[in-house]
């Protein structure tokens, strides 16, 4: 498994003085608003990523 993934702020009020919670994997607190939140990964999309571009250059 890798390393966990860091939200930038909280949800909630936008602070960016975010800890790792104790309640388990993906649980963070934030300080400035005394609010829990946890992230989960649900998984990836069927439709997949669709590029809109031809990855060439255009003349």
């Amino acid at each position: 498994m890798s390393e966990r993934a860091a939200p930038f702020y909280c949800p909630y009020c936008g602070d960016e003085d975010l800890r790792p919670n104790e309640e388990g994997h993906g649980a963070w607190e934030c300080a400035a608003c005394n609010r829990a939140f946890q992230l989960k990964f649900l998984g990836l999309l069927a439709r997949g990523v669709q590029r809109t571009d031809t990855g060439g250059d255009r003349t």
